[in-house]
């Protein structure tokens, strides 16, 4: 069943009439949630960024193909259409939540449709959306291989019971599947305004909001993985139905709690009340769901118990749990977290969904706080621990992300190497629901205030209180830290700027004393006003300057980039004696194809001299660092041109 053809980006009339209806959905879309700051909106961030533009582009015309080609091989699409009668078999697949690959591809595809217009991109997601359709039953419920026979899960760790609904929560994966539905249908009402998938979805929610609650009729639970929180928080932002909110409160009180259901225990982070945990622990995608669903409702309803938690499971993990790359979850087993300090290499898990989740739950704790500390893990995820996820061409995964690889040990689910696709497949769809929404991330607004996120190339319109601007960078960051940043009000106005100063420009690996650099740099930050000095005075990590501004402005930033050292807190036995390279956002390592001589005897020492080399052509245009004994590549870009030996750490001599 082939049913796409991406390549032809041709607009038309209907394409540019389509950009009036996702500019008033997105604006009824903007209901107060009660968090001080808002991003602007993708629509409104033109990417022109040497760096991030071709992963985009590349994610928005190949990769998207290429996983719906993947779907229709595995039978994905035909799970719907099985299941509503259109086709006769059995369920096609391996995993209980195969459906959400399917709605993960319409949410990128969705937000590139928000980036630029595209009728033939458009009509394929109406496509899919109508095969979906099918798959649906009468009263909403939408998980295939349940409708499609009930006692034949597609993997034998999903129990039958009695073959009803519901009633193996903890791995059924229903909630999973309505929750990743929700969201893309949302994403996707946003980019076009249409109704065709979200009325699939709020069909769905709705009979979650008749079947699950305290009522002595209803089924008394919780997701086993959740997500489906974050799903009815978006629901309820744009329909304006708090009985999406209030379900998704109940779904989080409920955790923990043995009076409503038998508890899942620490894998699910079902042991406690989630106001009472301190420490991230098991399953760390299901984690990082759950603590951005913690923060939405902390945020609407100004829940000081809900916010205190999610405050300390956000210090327990970036200064005890978090790797060097941004990656969370140490262990194989179970995906987990491991305990406090536990962050091995050669078996590091760090999966790429780990990553993607905790990028959206650090933008929830900024938009609610305005810390830049946030920004500062978004940033060292996104250039290294998450885009590491993806290959150069657009066509592999590493579905967990390794600090180190001896060549022998398949950390990647069966391999060394990134894979075509797996049996699992959350990874690769997961890097295309979350790779075209990166223009999203750059700026927010908060009353009069702009604040700069990330530095990329870029030409933004944004709506302050009092103002609207246009406002454009020119950068060729992360290999140059100087950064042109031009501001043009529609008419001269005073408002504040807040640039973030990144985190390893002060002088600060990550917040915490789990990383340091082994010499602290004296370099700084200078700043400049169409030529003038600005006295650059810290403000939390920002730059910020208020004055009226007047059309054409430009800051110019320099960000001193130079190679650094870092080391780990002792208590993370395995990083004694070693450090690792940075420079600038970017982590390195080195690789066996670039150091085929004493590879396990490379070290560093004091008298080594430090030389960074841009070279074009190698993996498609990096920065490298040499010394006399070796080369150090980008840690994202490893792993692409064969298997081999790596590592991120380097003794230390």
């Amino acid at each position: 069943m082939k049913i796409f053809n991406l390549r032809n980006k041709a607009l038309s009339l209907i394409a540019i009439l389509s950009i009036s209806a996702t500019a008033n959905a997105q604006k009824s879309a903007n209901k107060n949630l009660g968090y001080n700051i808002s991003p602007v909106n993708i629509q409104d961030v033109k990417i022109t960024d040497a760096f991030w533009l071709p992963i985009i582009k590349k994610v928005q015309e190949k990769t998207i193909e290429y996983a719906i080609h993947k779907c229709e091989e595995e039978g994905r699409m035909d799970n719907f259409l099985i299941a509503g009668g259109k086709m006769k078999g059995e369920v096609k697949g391996q995993m209980p939540f195969d459906d959400t690959d399917v709605y993960k591809i319409i949410e990128g595809a969705s937000n590139t449709l928000i980036s630029e217009p595209n009728p033939k991109l458009e009509q394929l997601l109406d496509k899919l959306i109508d095969i979906i359709k099918v798959g649906q039953e009468k009263d909403g419920y939408l998980t295939t291989w349940r409708t499609i026979n009930p006692a034949k899960p597609p993997c034998t760790w999903v129990p039958v019971i009695e073959g009803k609904r519901w009633e193996s929560l903890q791995i059924s994966h229903e909630l999973y599947n309505s929750g990743h539905l929700i969201e893309a249908a949302v994403v996707h009402y946003k980019a076009t305004g249409k109704k065709n998938f979200l009325d699939i979805a709020i069909k769905n929610a709705n009979l979650l909001i008749f079947t699950f609650g305290d009522k002595p009729n209803q089924v008394h639970g919780v997701p086993g993985h959740q997500i489906v929180e974050t799903g009815l928080v978006q629901l309820y932002q744009i329909t304006g139905d708090k009985q999406y909110l209030t379900l998704a409160k109940y779904f989080l009180d409920n955790r923990g709690n043995p009076k409503n259901h038998k508890l899942y225990g620490t894998y699910a982070q079902d042991d406690i009340p989630i106001i009472q945990q301190k420490e991230a622990v098991g399953h760390a995608v299901r984690a990082v769901y759950m603590y951005a669903g913690m923060t939405d409702i902390a945020a609407i309803y100004n829940d000081k118990d809900y916010l205190n938690a999610v405050n300390n499971l956000w210090s327990n993990m970036a200064n005890k749990k978090m790797y060097i790359t941004g990656g969370i979850g140490a262990r194989h087993d179970g995906e987990a977290f491991g305990d406090n300090y536990e962050l091995p290499n050669l078996t590091a898990y760090n999966e790429t969904c780990a990553a993607i989740g905790d990028v959206y739950w650090n933008h929830r704790l900024f938009n609610l706080s305005g810390d830049v500390k946030y920004f500062d893990v978004i940033e060292r995820s996104m250039y290294n621990g998450l885009i590491s996820g993806l290959s150069l061409d657009g066509e592999k995964f590493f579905y967990p992300n390794a600090l180190e690889s001896d060549g022998v040990f398949q950390s990647n689910r069966g391999s060394c190497t990134r894979q075509s696709w797996f049996d699992c497949s959350c990874c690769p769809t997961n890097l295309i629901r979350f790779i075209p929404s990166i223009p999203g991330l750059i700026y927010s607004t908060s009353k009069n205030v702009l604040y700069v996120n990330l530095y990329a190339s870029n030409n933004a319109k944004v709506s302050l209180d009092k103002t609207e601007l246009e406002i454009a960078q020119q950068t060729n960051y992360p290999w140059d830290g100087k950064v042109a940043v031009t501001v043009s009000p529609k008419k001269e106005a005073e408002f504040t700027i807040k640039l973030r100063i990144p985190g390893w420009a002060r002088n600060e690996v990550l917040p915490g004393d789990l990383y340091s650099y082994k010499t602290t740099s004296t370099s700084k930050v200078t700043v400049t006003i169409d030529g003038k000095p600005f006295e650059e005075k810290q403000d939390n990590g920002y730059i910020t300057i208020t004055k009226k501004w007047k059309k054409g402005e430009t800051i110019k930033l320099d960000f001193p980039m130079e190679v650094k050292e870092v080391v780990t807190n002792a208590k993370v036995e395995g990083n004694n004696g070693k450090v690792a390279l940075e420079y600038g956002p970017i982590v390195y390592a080195i690789e066996g194809i670039d150091n085929p001589t004493d590879f396990d005897k490379i070290t560093i020492n004091a008298n080594d001299k430090f030389k960074v080399t841009k070279e074009a052509n190698l993996l498609e245009g990096v920065n490298t660092i040499q010394t006399e004994k070796f080369k150090a590549i980008p840690y994202y870009s490893w792993s692409n041109r064969g298997v081999g030996k790596m590592k991120v750490w380097i003794d230390l001599k």
